[in-house]
């Protein structure tokens, strides 16, 4: 089921949303050589304290998960498209590093990803996160009334594939409102005119979720939570919490 958000629960998910960008900023700014995944996970977490906020990650235990996560964010490098688990690694020059976080303020959630180079970054990251951000405008631009899911999810495929990337089949976005996770999902692929029909009051996490080599293949790493390229190609993941208005497409986890 679908819940319309009224525009003062939205004003209240934008309140949320940007204190999930807040976090993504202050870890964005603390990456760099030397630093490791759970010092980021703890810049993370003193932007949610000091807000008055919780984590939707920590402690959330999907089916198929063996474990809780133990983070606040999923720090996913280089092979890792997402879920990556924060650990004692260190960046190192190069990396690519995808970072997703959430935030509940107030009873309503907010979820947002970034992607970003560590140090020298390689011409070939550039071109995957760039075209990474070029599909998540392009799913937002699609999120209007009148449309429909399937609208978002060809024009991110359409991007993503001309882009010469895999997408990971069976991963996506989905509906974000009093949960993290809520209806509808949100493919990152797919065909016009399919799907639900986008109303006003519709809150949705768009996510493309991009793989170097142009395979779709993942697997599971022994942790249980990272999923990691089939072909060892490195990946991308940007995300946004996005509102459906009458009056356009209204991005609540927007940074400044």
């Amino acid at each position: 089921m679908v819940e319309l958000k009224t525009n003062t629960s939205i004003d209240a998910m934008h309140t949320a949303g940007q204190v999930t960008g807040a976090a993504l900023t202050a870890v964005r700014k603390a990456a760099d050589v030397g630093v490791s995944l759970l010092e980021l996970d703890e810049v993370a977490r003193d932007v949610l304290r000091a807000a008055g906020a919780t984590s939707p990650f920590l402690g959330y235990r999907p089916s198929f998960a063996p474990t809780p996560f133990p983070a606040v964010i999923c720090a996913s490098v280089n092979d890792a498209i997402v879920h990556g688990i924060p650990t004692t690694y260190r960046l190192r020059d190069g990396d690519l590093v995808s970072i997703d976080c959430g935030a509940v303020l107030d009873g309503w959630a907010s979820d947002s990803a970034i992607s970003f180079t560590v140090g020298r970054a390689r011409p070939a990251d550039v071109r995957l996160i760039e075209t990474a951000e070029r599909a998540l405008a392009a799913g937002i631009a699609a999120a209007v009334v009148g449309n429909r899911i399937g609208d978002i999810a060809h024009a991110i495929g359409t991007v993503c594939r001309g882009g010469g990337y895999g997408i990971p089949d069976g991963f996506g976005g989905h509906g974000v409102g009093r949960q993290m996770h809520e209806d509808p999902p949100v493919p990152n692929e797919g065909r016009p005119r399919r799907g639900l029909p986008l109303r006003h009051g519709m809150v949705l996490a768009i996510e493309p979720m991009l793989v170097a080599g142009g395979g779709d293949g993942y697997h599971a790493a022994p942790d249980g939570w990272t999923l990691r390229t089939d072909d060892g190609s490195r990946a991308a993941h940007v995300e946004h919490t996005v509102a459906i208005t009458d009056g356009g497409p209204r991005v609540l986890t927007a940074r400044a």
